[in-house]
Order: structure tokens, then C-alpha cells, then sequence
């Protein structure tokens, strides 16, 4: 049976589990039962997923919208971003004219994603269009004078700086008399913007939109959503086909999940409707990307997050800073395999260097819980760059704090941070570049990159720890958030599916987490290349069997609670999900959590 817990009003430890295996609190998800029923019947649902529903702050007048989000419904009128009619005035005035663009990007999946679509829309359109993409080590991040000027060079007359652009005034100034820009970015503005033709950013101080939570691909879509308008209204598609922007959904979407972007509202549609795009296996790139990482299932929000994102990030960290952009936008199925085995081969080798760093990291990190900072500052000799971010979201998991990562090379500590909600990390690094302790530094609330010389290393903690304090109070793990309880006999294929309506899941709409009470592991070995995933039967007191994955377990207490727990009862929580293998569909738990049974 499943049973959503009666107490929902009142917050409790769920079957007593005050420390799990991973250090953390177990407490059911706050949710109005009433509601709940009513979204069930009114809809026609089965209860569970009306409770999970209400559970998530979903009313009973939402609930409809929630169900079977469009863009119809969600989308704004484009010109409610500042600047946007301006830059869709200057792009479209580009493709009257047929000018060559060149095309600015960032290089992780974001970048890749918005630098992808745009090149793609303005080469439907007629433009010459190229694009650039800087290298990580040598360049560092956004528009440099140096880059800038090779593209007007070259010819280019309009510059696009996508997920990117919004403080680069110095190095936008040397576009200055040869060529137009157009910044389509949402990172934290600050102050002025640069003296462009259009600044798009809805985290702009001045932009009233409300659309903060976009990514830069998102901001991309919704000018390319305009820049039709415009030239619609010019008559320029007399005799001649529309662009088919709804087959760009498809990047927006994996940008979308890859920043880590709220899957609420505008985002929600989104990604649903660009994993309806990407099914269709119509773009080269995607479907190689696919082939190569073995994904079987229909594409979800995990599909993205977890097989395509890494891979495409794999490129700007220790790669070809452009490759993924170049596989996005490629049109032929054998040059995009090739492409996507590449990709593959530098994301097993960024592994390899994610896991030199790591081991160094989490021991300084524990060192530093312990000393009581709220706020955690990593700093090796020779840390690669490309990893540093990884590094910093792997510490920031265990330990529950904002935490940055940087490595030393050339005179400087590079490195990016990664945050915790309710802890904005990049106004910090912000306000941290303003007071001179940092050379550069940017981000968002919960990610940030930045430089400091190395004898300031003391002084950027200390201000990190005054500036964000209030982490302090954060418990040394993030509490678990259980939505029910659930016995083996009734973890079935056909529930699985039903929770799956209430997908996309991910940053700000969390999948549902149920806990097994009192189950035995009949059987649990490794599996995959490099033995990181732990497959287990689970066994349950009144009958059944289950399948149960648990990935990122090369080591660590979970782990080993799954593999050696010799017959004793544990309470596991996890994910239901269904999954497809040779025409039948099975259920199998996703294991997050666990811990021995009293």
C-alpha cells in the first residue's frame, strides 16, 4: 500500500530517522490533504497524485495548467524583458540585410545551448553567421577586447553575446565604430549596463519582467520569438516560409534543467515541450549524444541533467571550448557521432580529474566544518579549472554549505562557487569584486565564479563567512524531504507511471521520495564501467521484490549500507520510477537515502 502521512500538518521524524546513512534528518513534506482530495476529484486523479500535487504548493485552480503546461498559456509578450523590441528591432534589421553575425557564447551547456539556437535561427533566416566560444584556461569567461576585435575584423557587423555580456563593458567597447552588440544574458547585472545596442537580462536591476529565473537559452528563445514579430510586420515573409521556432524547444529545455532553473511556471513548459521535441530524435546532434551515453528511456528531466549535461559541459572544462555548440548545431548524423564519442571520451577524462581533486577537497572541506565556517574555501595547487565547479557542488552536498572551490596558476586562484538555497553566493561574490578583494567574479544566487590573488585567500574568507553567516545556522546535512511511505507489493510499474505525470522534475519541483520501511536486500552488486552504480533486490516483510539503483556510489556509507547489510532490516527512500527494457515496463526504486531499521 501507499500512505501519505496523516500528519502532514504536523512536521515529525519519519520512522524516527534523526541521522541517516548520509547525515540527515528524514521529515515528511508539509502538504493540505483537503486540497489534495479536491485537485484528485475535480481532475479525476488517482488521490496520490493530487496529494503530491498539493504537497508542492499546487492549488486547485493551478492544478490544471500544472498538469499540461503550454507556451500558449505561459509565455509573455517578449517585450516585457528590457530592451528586448530594441534588440529584435537590430536582429531583424540583420536579416533584412543579410549582415554577417557573429555569434558570442559561453562555454557551458547554457552557452552552448543559447549560442546553438541563435546560429541556427539567424542561418534559417538568410545571415551569415559564425561563432565563437573562448577557451576556458586562456581567455577565462565572456566577451574579452582582444576577441571582440578579431570578430569585427572578420567582418562581423552585429556581435550576440549569449549567457554572457551583461559587465563586460571594457571588452564590448572594442566592438566601439565597427560593429553593433546585443547582449541576451541573465546572470546578476550590477549598476550600468554596457553601452550596447540592447542589454537583455531579466536579472537587469531595471527589468521589471519578473522572468529572473530564465536561463540565457530562454532569453535567446523569447528574442528569436520577437525578432519573428518584427519581421512579420515588415512583410518579410511575403513568399517565403516561417522558421519553426517551436523546434528550438528542445535546446531551451536542456539549458533550462542543465542551470539548474526552478521547474516551475514559464521553465515547466519549457522543458515539457522541448522533451516532446527532443523524442522526436530530429536533431543530429541530440539523438548522438543519446546513442553514445546508452540512454534507453524516452528523454526526461534526469536524461538531460545527468547524461546529455555533463557531457556537453565536459567540452569547456578540459576540451574543445566550442564543441559542444558545434555538436547542437551540426546537421550531419555522421559528423555529430563523431562529435558525441569525442564529447564522451573527454567527459570520462574529466572524471578521472574531477576525482584527483575531490579526494584533497572534501578533507580540507571537513577540516573547515569543524572550525565553524559558514561558508567553506577550497584552494589547491593545480586544481583544474574545468573541475573546480563540479568540485565545489559534490562538497556542497555533503557538508551543507556555500562552498568554492579554486585552483592556483598563473598568479591567481580560479575558481567557481556553489551554493545552498536561501544563501545568494553571487551577490557575495559581487560585493566581494566591488571591495577590491576579488580581480573577477559574477554568478547567480546559487553559483558563482570568480579570481583572487593568492595572499588574499584569508581576507575573501573572512569576507565570505561575515557576508553569508547566516549559513552557520544550517544543519551539517540538508534535511530529506518524504513525501509517503510505500511497501514493496505496491511499487508497481502502474504507480511509477502515475507519479511520473507530475514530471519534469528537478530544481524547485522536486520529485516525489518515498521510504520502504523495514526491507531486506536479497542481493546488491556494482555495475556499469567503472562499478559507481549499486544494484540491489530489495526484499519486503509482507512479500514482493523490487529493483533498486543507487548511482554516484563508488564509496561512501550508502554504499556500503546497500552492499553489506547481510540480511538486516533497513528503511530505504528513493524515487519510484518506471522504466522500459524490451518491450516490458518494471518499476524500480531510485535509492537517495537510507538507514538501519530500529
Amino acid at each position: 500500500m501507499t500512505d501519505l502521512p496523516a500528519e502532514v500538518a504536523a512536521p515529525g521524524l519519519v520512522l524516527g530517522v534523526a541521522r541517516s546513512a548520509l547525515g540527515r534528518r528524514w521529515l515528511w513534506r508539509q502538504g493540505d490533504a483537503r486540497t489534495g482530495l479536491a485537485i484528485a476529484q475535480r481532475l479525476d486523479l488517482p488521490e496520490l497524485v493530487g496529494q503530491l500535487m498539493a504537497a508542492r504548493g499546487i492549488d486547485l485552480e493551478a492544478a490544471p495548467l500544472f498538469l499540461e503546461p503550454t507556451l500558449r498559456a505561459l509565455l509573455p509578450d517578449p517585450s516585457v524583458l528590457l530592451d528586448m523590441d530594441r534588440a529584435a528591432e537590430r536582429l531583424a534589421a540583420a536579416v533584412r540585410r543579410g549582415e554577417p553575425v557573429a555569434v558570442f557564447g559561453d562555454y557551458d551547456v547554457d552557452g552552448a545551448c543559447a549560442g546553438a539556437l541563435m546560429l541556427r535561427f539567424l542561418r534559417e533566416l538568410g545571415c551569415p553567421v559564425r561563432h565563437y566560444v573562448p577557451d576556458r584556461l586562456k581567455e577565462g569567461y565572456g566577451p574579452n577586447p582582444a576577441a571582440i576585435a578579431a570578430l569585427c575584423a572578420e567582418g562581423a557587423t552585429l556581435v550576440v553575446c549569449v549567457d554572457c555580456g551583461i559587465a563586460a563593458h571594457e571588452a564590448l567597447r572594442a566592438a566601439e565604430g565597427r560593429a553593433d552588440v546585443v547582449v541576451l544574458d541573465h546572470h546578476k547585472a550590477e549598476g550600468p549596463v554596457p553601452a550596447v545596442v540592447a542589454a537583455v537580462n531579466p536579472n537587469r536591476l531595471d527589468c521589471g519582467s519578473g522572468l529572473r529565473h530564465l536561463c540565457a537559452a530562454a532569453v535567446g528563445f523569447m528574442a528569436a520569438v520577437a525578432t519573428l514579430r518584427e519581421l512579420r510586420r515588415s512583410g518579410f515573409f511575403s513568399g517565403r516560409p516561417e522558421p519553426r521556432l517551436l523546434d528550438l524547444l528542445d535546446l531551451v529545455a536542456l539549458a533550462t534543467v542543465c542551470d539548474v532553473m526552478p521547474l516551475t511556471g514559464l521553465n515547466r513548459a519549457f522543458v515539457t515541450q522541448g522533451l516532446k521535441v527532443m523524442a522526436r530524435g530530429a536533431r543530429p546532434g541530440i539523438a548522438a549524444l543519446l546513442e553514445v551515453a546508452q540512454a534507453r528511456d524516452a528523454p526526461s528531466a534526469y536524461t538531460l541533467g545527468f547524461l546529455l549535461g555533463p557531457r556537453i559541459n565536459a567540452s569547456g572544462r578540459i576540451g574543445e571550448p566550442d564543441l559542444g555548440l558545434r555538436l547542437l548545431a551540426c546537421d550531419d548524423p555522421v559528423e555529430a557521432r563523431a562529435m558525441a564519442e569525442r564529447l564522451d571520451a573527454v567527459n570520462r577524462r574529466r572524471q578521472e580529474v574531477e576525482g584527483e581533486v575531490l579526494a584533497a577537497a572534501f578533507a580540507e572541506a571537513e577540516a573547515q566544518v569543524e572550525a565553524g565556517h559558514p561558508v567553506l574555501l577550497l584552494v589547491g595547487e593545480g586544481w583544474h579549472p574545468g573541475v573546480v565547479g563540479i568540485v565545489a557542488g559534490r562538497v556542497k552536498e555533503r557538508f551543507n554549505r556555500p562552498t568554492c572551490v579554486a585552483g592556483l596558476a598563473d598568479g591567481l586562484a580560479k575558481g567557481s562557487g556553489r551554493s545552498v538555497p536561501g544563501v545568494d553566493l553571487g551577490a557575495a561574490v559581487i560585493a566581494g569584486r566591488q571591495s577590491g578583494l576579488f580581480e573577477t567574479g559574477g554568478g547567480h544566487a546559487m553559483a558563482a565564479g570568480f579570481s583572487f590573488r593568492p595572499e588574499q585567500r584569508e581576507a575573501v574568507h573572512a569576507f565570505l563567512n561575515e557576508r553569508l553567516a547566516h549559513a552557520a545556522d544550517l544543519p551539517a546535512s540538508a534535511d530529506l524531504l518524504l513525501d509517503g511511505t510505500l511497501l514493496v507489493p505496491a511499487a508497481t510499474a502502474a504507480l511509477a507511471e502515475q507519479i511520473a505525470r507530475l514530471g519534469p522534475f528537478g530544481a524547485g519541483h522536486e520529485e516525489p521520495l518515498f521510504v520502504l520501511p523495514r526491507v531486506r536486500v536479497a542481493r546488491a552488486d556494482r555495475v556499469g564501467k567503472e562499478g559507481n552504480t549499486v544494484r540491489a533486490f530489495l526484499e519486503g516483510e509482507g512479500g514482493g521484490r523490487l529493483k533498486a539503483v543507487c548511482f554516484r556510489a563508488k564509496e561512501g556509507p550508502l554504499a556500503e549500507l546497500l552492499l553489506n547489510s547481510r540480511g538486516a532490516p533497513l528503511h530505504l527512500c528513493g524515487a519510484l520510477r518506471a522504466e522500459a527494457w524490451n518491450g516490458a515496463v518494471t518499476a524500480s526504486l531510485h535509492v537517495q537515502d537510507g538507514a538501519p531499521a530500529a
